[in-house]
């Protein structure tokens, strides 16, 4: 109840941004807002594709419209809110805005996660198994475990959300950061954070760990079976159906290791650098990637540029 009394007893949150780097916000306000038309444009052309074109209703596509979907809802938790705080000096939001953009951005993230994984078990299915492809990877399996990701992902961010919630905040209300980013909020709290901390080190090992893990493996039995194709024309064409999707995985975990895992500066003088390069890089991981994501697959795959084609194509005649 106490804790209560000394959360009420603030209006909000402030986020920080730029704010201390005026010219870069103006900057970064341009260059934000054009990756997130890309970004709304692209996935939702490649949603229109892959529901449209019947030739794209397979487990794959079916993924692959969800990840589209999902970045589309990721980044529409966080960009309105990154851009709005380049424009003013200091953007203040409520504790209700705040955990519910951080819930937002947990569960797609976590979300992302573990779909990444069923698409790598898809793609392993397809060439380690080709002839049980249809049996395994029937509309009875696909659907569920779509549906499984996002179960999981919402299930956690609640699970992270509710106990960042019942901290109480009593002192500073600035976050260091654009987003209500869970880690920037635990540092304002005026409370015992060890549980916080457990429980981040267990979804960690949950949604990170265990689905990196099973990528891998997934891939290592792929790439046996290509290297056993006697043909190199066959091996050609076996890699190309999952270049994409790996080439996903390593933009989407090579920028959580780089964010999470670089060593931190010891040096008092390079705080502040420090401070303006992790928010560049949590940057990078919000906008970028999605909009990568449905460049990577367009230009990687001729069925989806076939089906673009032939979705201008009816515009036109039409």
């Amino acid at each position: 109840m106490v804790g209560f009394n000394q959360t009420s007893s603030m209006i909000g949150f402030i986020l920080l941004g730029l704010s201390a780097h005026p010219k870069l916000e103006k900057t970064f306000f341009v260059l934000i807002l054009m990756m997130y038309l890309v970004i709304l444009l692209g996935n939702g052309v490649l949603i229109l594709v892959t529901m449209l074109d019947c030739r794209l209703h397979t487990p794959m596509y079916f993924f692959l419209g969800n990840l589209s979907f999902l970045d589309i809802c990721y980044t529409t938790a966080a960009v309105p809110l990154i851009l709005e705080s380049f424009l003013a000096p200091r953007k203040a939001i409520s504790f209700s805005a705040c955990f519910g953009q951080m819930f937002l951005s947990f569960a797609m993230g976590a979300t992302e996660c573990v779909l990444l994984s069923m698409m790598a078990f898809d793609r392993y299915v397809a060439i380690c198994k080709p002839l049980r492809y249809p049996v395994v990877m029937s509309k009875a399996a696909y659907v569920p475990m779509a549906s499984g990701s996002w179960a999981a992902g919402i299930i956690n961010s609640v699970v992270q959300t509710v106990q960042a919630m019942r901290l109480p905040f009593c002192g500073d209300n600035v976050i260091n950061h654009f987003t209500c980013e869970i880690l920037a909020v635990l540092r304002l709290a005026c409370a015992d954070i060890s549980i916080n901390v457990i429980s981040m080190v267990v979804a960690n090992m949950i949604f990170l760990a265990i689905p990196v893990l099973f990528i891998f493996v997934s891939y290592v039995f792929i790439l046996a079976t290509i290297l056993r194709i006697p043909s190199a024309e066959g091996k050609k064409k076996s890699f190309s159906t999952c270049s994409a999707h790996l080439t996903v995985v390593v933009v989407f975990y090579g920028t959580i290791l780089f964010m999470y895992g670089k060593p931190k500066s010891k040096d008092p003088l390079g705080t502040d650098k420090q401070d303006v390069s992790d928010k560049l890089i949590s940057l990078f991981y919000g906008v970028v990637t999605p909009m990568l994501n449905p460049i990577i697959y367009s230009l990687r795959n001729k069925d989806v540029k076939a089906a673009l084609r032939n979705l201008v194509a009816q515009k036109h005649f039409n």
